[in-house]
This record gives C-alpha cells, structure tokens and sequence, in this order.
C-alpha cells in the first residue's frame, strides 16, 4: 500500500512540474532580453531565471524528465556567475544561455511530448 501511495504522490509532482515547465522555460527565455543591461530590475531577473533553472533541474529527474533536467542544469550553468555575483549577464553569457534555453525547450518539448503520448 506504501508503495502505491508514494507512486500517486510522485504522479501528482511530476503533473504539477509538466504544467508548470513551459511556461516557466518561457518565462526565462523572455528575462534572457533583460538580462544583460545596466537597468533596474536586472539582478532580479537574473536571480529569478536561476531559481526557476535551479528548480527545473532539482526535480526533473526525480518525475521522469532526466533530459530536461540536464537541460536545464545547463543553463543554470550560464547564469552561475552573474548570479553569485549579483551582476547583469555579458553578451556572451546572455548568447550562452538562450543556446542553453533552446536545448532545454527541445528536451522539455520531446519530454513532454512522450508523457502525454504514455497517458500521463
């Protein structure tokens, strides 16, 4: 019966991460333009993106989404820096995390794609 249980709880998580997952990736791919100037806001948008990522890559693998996880560690990776740091992103990292949002929206897409092919 325990074992029943933890598999429902486990089925609602990963429902409540797949409805979530889109728009969140979204979220941060939008913040990605704001990223990278002088303006107010900017630290904030850099700090909320890599919560998200942090969130997304926390949790992927434990409801089945290893390949979004990753993905999504991978992006992290490009707001490390300026998150610790407190910082706007450089061209460059800002160019380095959309690459990382787009492979991270690819796994997401694919991952979902076959959830809901499987019934859920």
């Amino acid at each position: 019966m325990y074992a029943d249980e933890f598999e429902v709880r486990v089925a609602r998580v990963r429902h409540r991460f797949a409805a979530a997952l889109e728009s969140k990736i979204k979220g941060v791919m939008i913040s990605a333009e704001r990223m990278s100037s002088g303006g107010e806001g900017v630290t904030k948008n850099v700090s909320e993106s890599y919560r998200h990522l942090h969130s997304i890559y926390g949790i992927g693998a434990t409801v089945g989404f290893a390949a979004t996880g990753e993905a999504a560690h991978q992006a992290e990776s490009a707001l490390l820096h300026a998150y610790h740091e407190k910082r706007g992103l450089t061209e460059g990292e800002v160019l380095n995390l959309k690459k990382a949002l787009a492979r991270l929206r690819d796994a997401a897409g694919s991952e979902l794609k076959m959830m809901y092919q499987r019934g859920g």
